[in-house]
């Protein structure tokens, strides 16, 4: 192993020791979405709000996706209403107020096969696989 791999890797595991148990995703339709841009002199703020009603289940996972940058105005990916997407995030901490609230890291969208984030080309064709074997 050469020592990027190393670097990398030791910057994998020390990520998954602290979050590791806190690691979820939801999957389901999109039932609401709410775009809040904020802008003081050149700090931008944008925070999106997402409601998803997972499939075959009548609860309801919010999840938000906040991003702060100077200069730039922070983009975002078009989601509509009955959107179907598997949203990757951190959980809240236990004891905290927001810890039913999904914090994003990664959105995949099913419906027009967009990535927030882009992932390899294997993840998602197994993601899909998966999806279409969970239906049959």
């Amino acid at each position: 192993m050469g020592f990027k791999e190393k670097l990398s890797q030791h910057y994998t595991n020390s990520y998954l020791a602290k979050y590791g148990d806190r690691l979820s995703q939801a999957q389901g339709k999109v039932i609401s979405i709410k775009t809040e841009k904020k802008s003081f002199l050149f700090f931008h703020k944008l925070i999106v709000t997402i409601l998803i009603k997972p499939d075959r289940s009548k609860n309801i996972t919010k999840c938000v996706y906040k991003k702060n940058r100077w200069f730039k105005k922070p983009t975002f990916m078009p989601i509509s209403q009955g959107h179907s997407l598997l949203i990757q995030g951190l959980k809240g901490k236990k004891g905290k107020t927001d810890r039913e609230v999904l914090q994003v890291l990664n959105i995949l969208n099913m419906t027009n096969k967009a990535q927030l984030v882009p992932v390899e080309g294997d993840a998602v064709k197994k993601l899909h696989q998966a999806q279409k074997v969970k239906y049959r």
